[in-house]
């Protein structure tokens, strides 16, 4: 079954009778995919849930709030303090330096935190469960994307049929920017209105504000609003 993306029809079907949730981060890819979610399903049947997993740049939980009030949806965040407990990455562990450049082409960045898509997705997918929503709405994409495994397409359409099993529920998971370039996803933030509400995201791995503009995070994200020709609203 596969999951849903942008490039999967050129003009997108409305469900607005169904009910969607965000996994909201308060970056710049889950801001757009909420503008999307409220494009496709109605600003009245959308929610957001965002995590506090004991992330480094736990201003993006401000962020996610802040986003979420602007654009007029109910939002929650849930504690997880597991990851941090686990650690081993540069985004749980504070004695781990945000790496700017791989060591190795094939290596993995250290700020990958394994099982966190899944996880968010799962635990999204139990709280969507008894409040019958039908749709899961996250922001990653293989294409510009770090290399993380669980920001493939083949991991979410084989975590969408799990969880489709596990939960005895026909949940769909929508990933509108699986096959979109940080340009094209900067281009479609514009055609959704959501431009405005880049001023308060938050992308930095370091979690500083303004954003370190070293980090792979700050670095692609400055690619994309480059190459889109629009200036970021969150340093400008």
């Amino acid at each position: 079954m596969p999951i849903s993306s942008s490039s999967d029809s050129d003009v997108p079907v409305t469900i607005n009778s169904e009910k969607a949730l965000v996994v909201l981060s308060g970056g710049q890819d889950s801001t757009t995919c909420l503008f999307w979610a409220i494009r496709e399903f109605g600003v009245d049947n959308v929610s957001a849930l965002s995590f506090d997993y004991g992330q480094r740049h736990r201003i993006e939980l401000d962020s996610a709030a802040k986003v979420a009030a602007f654009a007029r949806v109910s939002h929650r965040c849930l504690p997880i303090d597991t990851f941090a407990a686990l650690g081993g990455d540069a985004l749980t562990d504070p004695a781990i330096e945000v790496a700017g450049d791989l060591d190795e082409p094939s290596a993995l960045p250290n700020t990958f935190v394994p099982g966190r898509n899944l996880i968010f997705l799962t635990f999204a997918a139990a709280w969507a469960w008894p409040r019958k929503l039908d749709n899961l709405v996250t922001g990653v994409s293989q294409t510009d994307y770090s290399g993380y495994p669980d920001c493939r397409a083949s991991t979410l359409q084989s975590l969408q049929e799990t969880l489709r099993l596990g939960m005895e529920s026909q949940i769909k998971i929508h990933a509108p920017l699986m096959h979109l370039s940080k340009k094209e996803t900067v281009l479609l933030a514009r055609q959704l209105g959501a431009i405005e509400a880049m001023a308060f995201t938050h992308t930095c791995y370091n979690g500083e504000r303004p954003p370190c503009g070293e980090c792979p995070a700050c670095r692609l994200r400055a690619k994309g609003f480059a190459e889109a020709g629009i200036a970021d609203p969150l340093v400008t």
